[in-house]
C-alpha cells in the first residue's frame, strides 16, 4: 500500500524519515537506477561492454547491481526488524509479516513477467523480484528464529541478529552450493559441469518449471532454483553489514571495519574463482562472495560521505528512487513493455513502429553514434520514471509491499 508520512518542513531536496540510515536509501536509489538504465538502451545492438552482463564466466559492472539489491534487502531487513521488535511486535507476527510480503513480491513479479498478454501457457515463474522474495522469505525465518536480546544499562534490550548462526548458516549454502554443482551428476552430462544446459540447475529448473523458463534461453533460469541458495547468501551478507552498522562504534570505524570486510570478501571471490568460476548466471559462490564484497565497498563510501560527513546535496535525486523501490522497478518495467510491445503507425505508407522505436529513431539515433545514442535513450529513460516518481516523493507517499 501506499503510506504517505505525517508532513515534514524540512526542504524537500532531501527527505527521508527521522533515523533513516540515508546512506542506504541512496545506496538502494543509486541501484536501482543503474537497472532501470542497463535494462532499457535505446538498442542492444548498440551497448558499451560494462553495461552488458557477462557472457557466462567473469562479471561486468551490470553484473554487480542484482546483487547489491540482495545485499541491501538484507542490511534493510536487519533496522526493520530491530525497530519493529523494539517497538512489541511479536515473532509470530513479524513471521506473518515476512510470508505475506514475500508472497506479494513474488505475485509483482509474476504480474510484471506476464505483462499485458499474460499468457499463462508460457510465463515465466522465476525473475528479479521472484528471487528477492525467496531469498526475503528465508532470511527473514532465520533472523526470527535466531535474533538475540542484549540487555543494555538504563534502556530497553537491544536487538540483535545472531552473527554467529547467520554466518554459518551463510557459509553453508556457499559450501552446499559448491558441492552440489561440482559432485552430483546431471543425467546425460555427469557432475562438475558448469555449462548453459549441462549444469544441475539448469536440469532442476528444466525438470521443475519446464516451458517456464527466461524466454532468451528456454533451456536454463539465471533466476533458478538452486542458485537461490548463494543468492540467500548473498543477503545474509547484508544482514552481517547491517548489524555491524547498528553498532554503537563510531562512524569512522563503521567506515573501516565495513570496507576491510569488503575487501576481504572481494579477495576471496576472486581467489576461488579459478575454482568455482565467478557467474552470474550461475550465482557461483564465488560470485556471491566477490559481489558482497564490492556491495560492503559501495556501502561504506556512501555511508561515509552521507551519514557521517553529511554531504548529502548531491544523493537527493536517488532518494527519489531509493525510497520507492518496488514502484521505481514496476514503473519502469510496465513502461518498457509498453513502449515496446504496441505498434502503430502515422500512416498506411509508413512501417509499423513502436513507441521505443520511434522516439529512439527520432531523437537519438540522428545526433550521435550508435553506441551513443543508445545510451542517451537509455539516460533518458531513467529520467523518465524520475518524473513519474517525483510526485510520490514529493508528497511522501512512498509504497510499502
Amino acid at each position: 500500500m501506499i503510506a504517505a508520512p505525517a508532513p515534514d518542513k524540512r526542504p524537500a531536496t532531501l527527505v527521508a524519515h527521522p533515523g533513516r540510515m540515508v546512506s542506504l536509501d541512496v545506496f538502494r536509489g543509486a541501484t536501482i537506477a543503474a537497472m532501470i538504465l542497463v535494462n532499457d538502451p535505446g538498442s542492444w545492438e548498440h551497448i558499451y561492454p560494462p553495461l552488458e552482463h557477462a557472457e557466462w564466466n567473469g562479471w561486468t559492472t551490470t553484473d554487480l547491481i542484482f546483487p547489491f539489491f540482495l545485499f541491501i534487502v538484507g542490511v534493510s531487513l536487519t533496522l526493520s526488524f530491530a525497530s519493529r521488535i523494539a517497538r512489541g511486535m511479536g515473532r509470530g507476527a513479524l513471521a506473518l509479516h515476512v510470508v505475506r510480503r514475500s508472497a506479494l513480491i513474488f505475485a509483482i513479479g509474476l504480474f510484471l513477467n506476464g505483462f499485458p498478454a499474460f499468457d499463462l501457457g508460457a510465463i515465466r515463474i522465476m525473475g528479479v523480484l521472484q528471487r528477492i522474495a525467496l531469498c526475503y522469505f528465508a532470511a527473514g525465518l532465520l533472523y526470527l528464529a535466531t535474533f538475540q536480546k542484549e540487555p543494555a544499562v538504563g534502556r530497553p534490550a537491544q536487538v540483535r541478529a545472531n552473527i554467529r548462526v547467520t554466518a554459518a548458516v551463510a557459509v553453508a549454502l556457499l559450501a552446499g552450493y559448491w558441492a552440489l554443482m561440482m559432485f552430483v551428476p546431471v543425467p546425460g552430462h555427469g557432475a562438475g559441469h558448469l555449462g548453459k544446459d549441462d549444469n544441475l540447475g539448469a536440469y532442476i529448473d528444466r525438470s521443475l518449471m519446464g516451458g517456464h523458463l527466461w524466454s532468451e534461453s528456454k533451456t536454463w533460469d539465471p533466476e533458478g532454483f538452486l542458485s537461490t541458495m548463494p543468492a540467500i547468501a548473498s543477503l545474509l551478507i547484508g544482514i552481517l553489514a547491517g548489524e555491524w552498522l547498528r553498532s554503537e562504534r563510531g562512524g569512522g570505524r563503521k567506515t573501516l571495519g565495513l570496507a576491510a570486510a569488503g575487501l576481504a570478501l572481494l579477495l576471496a571471490g576472486r581467489l576461488l574463482d579459478p575454482y568455482f568460476p565467478i557467474n552470474k548466471n550461475l550465482w557461483t559462490s564465488s560470485f556471491a562472495l566477490f559481489t558482497g564484497g564490492c556491495a560492503m565497498l559501495a556501502l561504506a563510501a556512501c555511508y561515509w560521505m552521507i551519514d557521517v560527513r553529511g554531504r548529502r546535496t548531491w544523493a537527493a535525486p536517488f532518494l527519489v528512487f531509493g525510497m520507492n523501490a518496488i514502484l521505481a522497478y514496476a514503473l519502469a518495467a510496465i513502461v518498457s513493455e509498453i513502449s515496446t510491445d504496441f505498434e502503430f503507425s502515422f500512416s498506411t505508407r509508413r512501417p509499423l513502429t513502436t513507441l521505443h522505436g520511434w522516439i529512439y529513431n527520432k531523437f537519438f539515433v540522428p545526433h550521435a553514434s550508435p553506441v551513443n545514442a543508445s545510451l542517451a535513450f537509455a539516460v533518458f529513460f531513467v529520467f523518465v520514471i524520475f518524473v513519474l516518481l517525483w510526485p510520490f516523493y514529493r508528497g511522501k507517499m512512498f509504497l510499502r509491499v
